[in-house]
């Protein structure tokens, strides 16, 4: 009986009354609980995709009150135009172009500062990176500047020297140029950490058989990087074969039409053609959706599987006199994507007149005036602006964070049917070109009963549907990497699930989080193609006021200006993530 009395005393302690019941809760939603992400997910992303399908094969555009559904294939009739065929392959032919550049100095400057002893290898690695200072269009704006044919600096540099030849920046090569070399940072990034991480046994075994540095590169290192160069590619490929900006910039002035300059002329027509604009968008989404199936089929015919439990670190190639020569390619990059632009744009900035036949002007009394810079900062068009931009980037990026941990929590934590398609929606705008869902989420909130489109809060709205893959994936690697066991002790303690994400796995993540904040931040601070659809007079935010300055040639001294401020503020957002991957953020 004693022994009896005591295995029942302490038989009580080992099974709590609250866990049960905790455990319970958590358990019974499982099913349900992914339901109301996935409908508030899917209407940011799906609705303004099937309005965008519909408008292409409806006879009318829909509109507010009205949404047709009487379908149509005469819009089709927009292939029939002789500018269509132009503007696609001129797209194709830019955006294959465009991509080989940004692989070729992207893969170049991941290959020197992972693999070899190049000097000053962190600065090296610093360069790769500067160009994403430079949103993509404002380096646009500054090589227009720069290689305008009649009135470019360097033309007019040239015609100091006594040189003759002149650049045209407003050609097919200058696109490529522009475009090759502001997106080279994406393959840089992908493609250094591929390098980084090989396992150099293969290399080893190469060398031990007798072949050379150039046969092992070509044979084993190449190849195995196959995964990264191809992911590369397709990113790159799709940001630039959707580009509206840079081709607006750069190719409209010369002449040379592509599918978005194109779709954004016909919603832009008087009156406009919507439903044709929605066919050619159509087909931008087949073409990115072609290309991506192309590359998994190309990854699945073999494994490229090089990382190893054993730690081991991948070694360095000597270049031997070919360090300081390579060094010098860098800094050539570095000078035409960060220096020279920069120094258009301060230069423009500075001018009292937008005139100059010579530097020889320069040297003028009263040429040059700092002051503008602190008359746009007073500027109540910069100061709007500048308010608008930072609440919208300031909410979008919250809100965002905030729905991306809700689908990364539901979709790696728990057990929701509903979470393969949770994640698989939040990955749709990967697929679908920004001028795309631009015009998707113009006629979405166009047509909505609520009174949201000419407001900020329509911008907001956009950038947290566009955005979505971005702040997804940034959770999702903190998430990942997150040990749930702490979580699921408060649980079986007593403390409800809710409880216990909040003060525990919150305050794990809460580097990844903040990260995914400010990239989310800096993503909606450079966003422009989106924000064209859906701005007003009085919804401007800063990359359409710059934009349009610079459109407007008699703005170009305060677009100028406006924009190094710009880039000041976009060095300064890029730089907050390291800092606080590094340890700034504390508990």
């Amino acid at each position: 009986m004693t022994t009896m009395q005591s295995t029942r005393v302490k038989a009580r302690p080992s099974a709590p009354s609250p866990a049960p019941a905790s455990r319970r809760r958590w358990r019974r939603p499982k099913g349900l609980g992914s339901l109301p992400l996935l409908l508030v997910v899917g209407f940011l992303i799906l609705v303004p995709a099937g309005f965008v399908l519909l408008a292409a094969f409806s006879v009318d555009i829909p509109r507010p009150g009205s949404i047709n559904f009487d379908l149509t294939l005469k819009h089709l009739a927009v292939f029939t135009e002789p500018g269509v065929l132009k503007a696609t392959l001129n797209s194709l032919i830019i955006g294959v172009s465009a991509t080989l550049l940004a692989l070729l100095i992207g893969g170049f400057l991941a290959f020197v500062t992972a693999r070899t002893n190049i000097p000053m290898r962190g600065f090296v690695f610093l360069i790769g990176l500067m160009p994403l200072f430079l949103p993509s269009y404002v380096g646009a704006l500054a090589w227009s500047i720069l290689g305008s044919p009649v009135a470019g600096l360097l033309n007019i540099g040239m015609r100091d020297l006594g040189i003759d030849f002149t650049v045209n920046i407003y050609s097919m090569g200058g696109v490529v140029l522009v475009m090759g070399m502001f997106y080279a940072p994406y393959a840089f990034l992908l493609m250094h950490s591929s390098m980084s991480l090989m396992n150099p046994d293969l290399e080893d075994a190469a060398g031990v058989h007798g072949g050379s540095t150039w046969q092992m590169l070509r044979s084993v290192t190449f190849p195995l990087a196959l995964p990264a160069i191809l992911g590369s590619a397709l990113l790159v490929f799709t940001h630039i074969f959707e580009n509206f900006p840079v081709s607006q910039v750069l190719a409209t002035p010369g002449q040379i039409d592509t599918l978005p300059t194109f779709i954004y002329r016909l919603m832009n027509a008087s009156p406009s053609r919507g439903n044709e604009a929605a066919v050619m968008a159509v087909v931008l989404v087949l073409v990115v959706l072609l290309v991506t199936l192309g590359q998994r089929r190309i990854l699945a015919r073999r494994s490229y599987t090089t990382v190893s439990g054993k730690g081991l670190k991948a070694r360095r190639i000597s270049l031997g006199r070919w360090r300081w020569p390579l060094f010098a390619v860098a800094l050539v990059y570095l000078l035409l994507s960060i220096v020279l632009p920069l120094a258009a744009l301060v230069l423009t900035a500075v001018r009292t007149s937008p005139y100059m036949q010579s530097f020889n002007d320069l040297s003028a009394p009263g040429a040059i005036d700092f002051g503008s810079f602190g008359r746009v900062l007073q500027s109540d068009l910069f100061l709007d602006s500048a308010g608008n931009s930072v609440l919208v980037a300031v909410v979008s990026a919250a809100l965002g964070t905030v729905l991306a941990f809700l689908v990364g929590y539901t979709v790696y934590r728990t057990k929701a049917k509903a979470r393969g398609a949770l994640e698989g929606v939040s990955m749709v705008p990967l697929a679908i070109p920004a001028i795309v869902l631009g015009m998707g989420l113009l006629w979405t909130w166009l047509v909505m009963p609520v009174p949201l489109y000419g407001t900020l809060a329509v911008l907001m709205i956009a950038f947290i549907a566009v955005q979505m893959p971005q702040g997804l994936r940034g959770i999702a690697s903190s998430i990942q990497s997150t040990e749930r066991d702490l979580e699921d002790n408060a649980v079986l303690h007593g403390a409800r699930r809710s409880r216990a994400v909040l003060s525990i796995t919150v305050p794990l993540m809460r580097v990844g989080i903040a990260s995914t904040f400010l990239m989310l931040l800096m993503l909606s601070m450079r966003e422009l193609t989106v924000p064209l659809f859906l701005y007003t007079s009085d919804t401007h935010i800063l990359s359409i006021t710059i934009f349009d300055q610079f459109e407007n040639g008699g703005a170009l001294q305060q677009a100028a200006a406006m924009s190094v401020i710009y880039c000041l503020i976009m060095f300064v957002l890029s730089y907050l993530p390291r800092r606080l991957g590094s340890g700034g953020m504390t508990p």
